[in-house]
């Protein structure tokens, strides 16, 4: 007997969303789509519009999806896609549990720790997932991505594997999606390369050039090490992430003179564009980020197994005390004379310890 298809929702149509929907909507008939008034109404005119940024113009296509305008417009849905941030995560699942209840099968493509203990509090069936591919959205109705994937979905406990191979099955349709049983590892993998997002948004990466691009690659080297020690101390594993720094080329990369690292920085920075929190910032002028979630995790992660992370403490501070709308990029300079500040203060109260 053939199983109907299930109704899939996705939540939020922002690079992640509307980039997994419109790979999804030509397999999958029953997609459907839902975010704020401003970009529901795009999505319903224009439909979404998708290209791959190495090749915008050949690889450009409009999708059209179906999209909703409040949850009630669906009756049922089997399967709940969040493609929302942390920050929103709690007030999306309270309403999407107060129209469908405990029975859908959630997956959270949220960055960060937060979505383990924010979902199991409205839903038993929860699926996390790390993205494994970077895109950014030009306008309400047009994102650009990196790659098809991939997607990396996984559980705490290893548990749903019934759920689990039917929304690898479902998501393989868009892009390469692997079940893992290391989820946490991933998850903390990812978070390293995600400190990215913080020093980026600070000097301005992809909305403006970095003042010096030398100094940008010491302090990115560094934060990422720095993120690399502290999640190992925390009991975490590398899990290789196609297209995302190995913990290898991490290591080698703060190791080698910057003259010699530099073609290797370039080529993997093609590949995450412009950060989720540059784009919160200095497109959508808005105080809400992953900040917390990501760099203020691994400042509070090191404090707890006791290593000291000068960088990320530094870019931490500078990044709760400066992101606000009309917020200007620093120079790299003055971030890095910020991290070393942080550096002679530790080093101060290290020498006043008994």
């Amino acid at each position: 007997m053939e199983h109907p298809e299930p109704k899939v929702l996705i939540v939020g149509a922002g690079a992640i969303g509307a980039s997994l929907a419109s790979w999804l909507a030509p397999f999958h008939r029953q997609l459907f789509i839902t975010d704020v008034a401003k970009v529901r109404n795009a999505v319903k005119t224009r439909g979404i519009v998708v290209y791959r940024i190495d090749d915008p113009v050949k690889s450009r296509e409009t999708v059209r999806i179906r999209v909703i305008d409040q949850l009630q417009d669906l009756a049922d849905a089997d399967i709940v896609v969040l493609a929302v941030k942390n920050y929103s995560l709690a007030a999306v699942a309270q309403q999407i549990h107060g129209q469908y209840g405990n029975r859908p099968i959630v997956v959270s493509l949220a960055n960060g720790v937060d979505n383990q203990h924010i979902l199991p509090k409205f839903f038993s069936r929860v699926i996390y997932g790390v993205v494994g591919y970077n895109a950014v959205r030009d306008a309400e109705f047009e994102v650009g991505y990196q790659k098809k994937g991939p997607l990396v979905i996984g559980t705490p406990n290893d548990s749903l594997q019934n759920e689990l191979l039917m929304v690898r099955n479902l998501l393989n349709q868009a892009c390469k999606t692997l079940i893992s049983h290391r989820l946490q590892d991933a998850v903390h993998s990812k978070i390293v390369t995600n400190l990215a997002n913080a020093l980026d948004t600070l000097v301005g990466r992809g909305f403006a050039p970095v003042s010096d691009f030398g100094v940008y690659q010491h302090l990115l080297s560094n934060i990422w090490w720095e993120g690399v020690q502290v999640i190992q101390a925390a009991g975490y594993y590398e899990y290789k992430i196609d297209g995302l720094p190995t913990f290898l080329q991490i290591r080698l990369a703060r190791l080698m003179p910057g003259w010699i690292a530099r073609p290797l920085f370039k080529r993997k920075l093609k590949s995450l564009i412009m950060t989720s929190m540059t784009q919160d910032v200095f497109l959508r002028h808005t105080q809400s980020t992953e900040l917390e979630s990501l760099t203020g995790y691994i400042v509070r992660l090191a404090a707890e197994h006791h290593v000291a992370v000068p960088y990320n403490d530094a870019i931490y501070r500078l990044a709760r005390k400066y992101f606000r709308p009309g917020f200007v990029p620093m120079r790299c300079e003055d971030v890095l004379a910020e991290v070393e500040r942080e550096k002679h203060i530790a080093h101060q109260g290290a020498g006043a310890m008994p």
